[in-house]
């Protein structure tokens, strides 16, 4: 067997459930696929977004491999791939761990035969139905461009008509096969069905009635200890759209449905692991300012308790912890720290000492080149319309060396800045005092790195580029200005 060319993982559990305690340890699966008779076979399986290889076996002249391993692979959709990984055959892993399949790569929905698989025998069966409603979905559809009045209606129904028949179809299954994995999926993609407008309150569309009980019935049904739903295609675009677009997205709530969430997978440590991880991923640098609040809060809740010191390896537990502490320090609508830096003369300045209605924050490089890009533009605003408005700025230069700063300041004119850098005995300073230096205190990984923060030196915008800058403070500036 060759090196496999892709990531492994190793979240394989390898428990076998006590109703197949006196079954055969391990996984063996034939596979004949027509008509590729040289190079490898590979087995994969879905996990979250991406796909993952976890076997890979030589085809012999009769088109054949066999797959094995001596222990039991996790539930979940699999995939036989193609030599040249240009394809695949999907089938369900699951309590039946030995089986055959024959399937030819030209037909795999109608041909494709399994052996000792129930399980795949009542997956196969549901994708040539979804195929085939599928198909006659499309014809309708395609059918419909530049049909209106009655024949359009007339499609409408139809269409309509094959997707309950789909529902239908799902519905049946889940009650008859409540334990296979096609059921967990089928309540993954359940939509919750919002009741009709009569039994809303006052007995007509109430649609923020209609939004609580969408929200609050979209994970129905659904178990997070079920650790099979993370080898499916389906369980992280739900969950991804349910944070992205159905929840609001103010930290506070964000909060609260993680929490909801987690606690729910705990009992399943893989569960458990993945979601963490996939909402640190989502909140350690999150699309909307402020929600980094989030990561905040799991670092607090979960990291730092060492909840998940087990399975992190050090080189993402040294991530982890340096953005949490960073993160804690500079959260909106607290107080940002004071620095004490040195100015362009030699005299110690500090932030605090900056006397503004707001006070622009602002870490640059003069050698970085989106730093060139980006200064002049925002020193422009400055001058010709921030000024007037009370704004200051204080500039401090994280690298590029001391003769390029003066030079660049001196050459773009920055005037009215309150221009500072850290020295080396500054720096040595907080370093034996073991204080947290401006990187840490400000989260300062790139440049430039806006700040925008009101007079009393509370945080109120962060990691802003000029034109946002821009228009948030017209907005605050609007609501100060209203009587």
């Amino acid at each position: 067997m060759r090196p496999l060319a892709l990531l492994l993982i190793s979240l394989t559990s390898h428990l076998v459930p006590a109703a197949q305690a006196t079954a055969p340890k391990g996984y063996e699966i034939k596979v004949t696929l027509k008509p590729f008779t040289s190079g490898y076979l590979y087995l994969g399986h879905h996990f979250g977004s991406k796909q993952y290889l976890v076997d890979s076996a030589k085809l012999n002249e009769r088109s054949e491999v066999v797959f094995s391993g001596k222990d039991n692979l996790t539930g979940g959709v699999y995939m036989v791939i193609f030599p040249r990984k240009n394809g695949w055959l999907e089938i369900i892993v699951d309590k039946q761990q030995r089986f055959s399949v024959r399937a030819d790569s030209a037909n795999i929905i109608n041909g494709t035969r399994f052996t000792n698989s129930s399980d795949n025998d009542l997956f196969s069966d549901y994708q040539k139905r979804s195929n085939d409603i599928g198909t006659r979905y499309r014809i309708l559809s395609d059918s419909m461009k530049g049909r209106t009045g009655a024949d359009s209606v007339a499609l409408q129904a139809r269409m309509a008509a094959l997707s309950r028949e789909i529902q239908d179809y799902r519905e049946r299954f889940r009650k008859e096969h409540p334990a296979h994995l096609l059921s967990a999926i089928f309540t993954v993609l359940k939509e919750p069905v919002v009741p009709p407008a009569a039994q809303h309150p006052g007995g007509k569309y109430d649609s923020t009635y209609a939004y609580q009980y969408y929200k609050s019935h979209y994970w129905d049904g659904v178990s997070f200890t079920d650790e099979r739903l993370l080898r499916t295609p389906v369980f992280i675009p739900r969950f991804d759209r349910y944070f992205n677009s159905v929840l609001p997205q103010s930290p506070d709530s964000l909060i609260g449905y993680a929490r909801n969430l987690l606690e729910a997978s705990k009992p399943n440590k893989n569960m458990f692991q993945y979601t963490l991880s996939a909402l640190t991923d989502k909140y350690v640098n999150p699309t909307y300012m402020g929600q980094d609040r989030v990561f905040v809060w799991l670092f607090e809740k979960y990291y730092l308790t060492g909840a998940a010191d087990s399975w992190m390896t050090e080189k993402y537990k040294k991530f982890i912890f340096d953005r949490g502490y960073s993160l804690m320090a500079n959260q909106l609508g607290e107080k940002g720290a004071d620095l004490q830096m040195t100015d362009t003369l030699g005299k110690v300045s500090t932030l605090y000492s900056v006397q503004g209605k707001y006070v622009v924050l602002c870490f640059w490089d003069p050698t970085c080149s989106h730093c060139q890009a980006e200064v002049p533009k925002l020193d422009s605003l400055f001058q010709h319309k921030w000024k007037a408005m009370g704004v200051r700025i204080f500039g401090v230069m994280t690298d590029g060396g001391y003769d390029n700063w003066i030079k660049y300041i001196r050459t773009h004119d920055l005037r009215d800045w309150v221009h500072v850098h850290q020295t080396q005995e500054q720096k040595d300073a907080d370093i034996n005092a073991n204080r947290p230096g401006y990187r840490q205190l400000y989260d300062v990984y790139q440049t430039p790195m806006i700040y925008l923060l009101d007079k009393d030196k509370n945080i109120i915008a962060k990691k802003l580029s000029y034109e946002q800058l821009d228009q948030f403070l017209d907005v605050k500036d609007k609501k100060t200005s209203e009587p």
